[in-house]
């Protein structure tokens, strides 16, 4: 009877000793999952959530109003400017951003032009995104200044007969804005485009060659299918950096979009609707479901389009 009672108790010690050990893995990532939980789904559903209400910074209680936020916000003229000059400067940095980005890998990693400093000159073209989008935005802010060095070097050199407010001009302002977001962000997709490239076997492209395939040929054929994971990768990733401007444009001038709007982003308004004087939350979490739904929708069509649709 003594030898079972051990047996028994040492069956219950090993049982209670795998048990610990499978589930080890669950208390290491118990801090993400907590982590995430509290951070990002909770905040996430809220959102949703004060969306549809009237809740303000200075009100104690809120109502449920439905879509009267989302009513406001399709009538809204300053809304849909916004949507308007977010897209159009997305887009604008960022068929430039992939086009050059595309021609430039290919230089790089042609073993036909065998360049030479291939990784100086991707240190170079990825130095501005080190940078802090404050500070860059405050260098332009100064270099397009009334009395900054662009209007002493125009009018000293005779282009411009006086000096005149870059950043009161509407298309000038949102012309830097595209430029300065083009600059920051073209280094990492040339890196990230040429990661891609060196991952296809050259086998490929001598297969070709003796095929007596062009380079346009080759590009179309080998380089652009294999390249579709690292492009689905990139056109997101910068579509959501894209719905999410704010401080470039917010830095460069008054902090309202100025001039005329024309630089007003989505995150823009929903800030302005934030700190307005009523501190209108439920009105600027509808601006950020909004925007949510808007990118979510367009990145499903990029990976529906982009995507592998072949049947097996």
């Amino acid at each position: 009877m003594a030898k079972e009672s051990t047996l028994t108790q040492e069956k219950t010690q090993a049982k209670k000793f795998v048990w610990k050990k499978d589930y080890n893995g669950y208390l290491y990532i118990a801090p993400f999952i907590i982590g995430f939980l509290i951070f990002s789904l909770y905040p996430l559903y809220n959102t949703f959530y004060l969306s549809f209400t009237d809740t303000t910074m200075m009100s104690r209680q809120s109502e449920f109003i439905g879509f009267k936020n989302y009513e406001r916000l399709l009538t809204d003229r300053t809304f849909r400017m916004a949507i308007k000059n977010t897209w159009l400067i997305w887009i604008l940095n960022f068929i430039p951003q992939i086009g050059i980005a595309m021609l430039v890998s290919i230089w790089f990693t042609s073993t036909r032009l065998k360049l030479r400093a291939v990784g100086a000159w991707r240190a170079i073209y990825f130095l501005p995104n080190l940078l802090m989008p404050a500070a860059v935005a405050a260098l332009f802010f100064s270099l397009f200044s009334f009395y900054g060095p662009v209007n002493q070097f125009m009018v000293r050199s005779g282009i411009l007969p006086e000096a005149m407010h870059y950043l009161q001009n509407p298309n000038i302002a949102r012309g830097l804005v595209i430029f300065i977001q083009w600059w920051m962000w073209f280094g990492q997709t040339v890196i990230i485009v040429m990661a891609g490239m060196t991952a296809i076997s050259v086998s490929l492209y001598e297969s070709a060659m003796v095929d007596g395939a062009s380079a346009w040929q080759m590009f179309w054929r080998i380089t652009a299918p294999l390249l579709k994971p690292i492009l689905i990768y990139i056109f997101v990733t910068s579509l959501v950096g894209g719905m999410q401007m704010f401080d470039i444009p917010y830095l460069l001038t008054d902090g309202r979009g100025a001039p005329g709007g024309s630089i007003l982003t989505n995150n823009m308004l929903m800030y302005l609707k934030f700190s307005s004087s009523q501190g209108h939350i439920g009105a600027a979490s509808a601006v950020g479901v909004s925007v949510f739904i808007m990118t979510t929708i367009v990145a499903l069509g990029i990976f529906f389009f982009l995507g592998d649709r072949r049947k097996d």
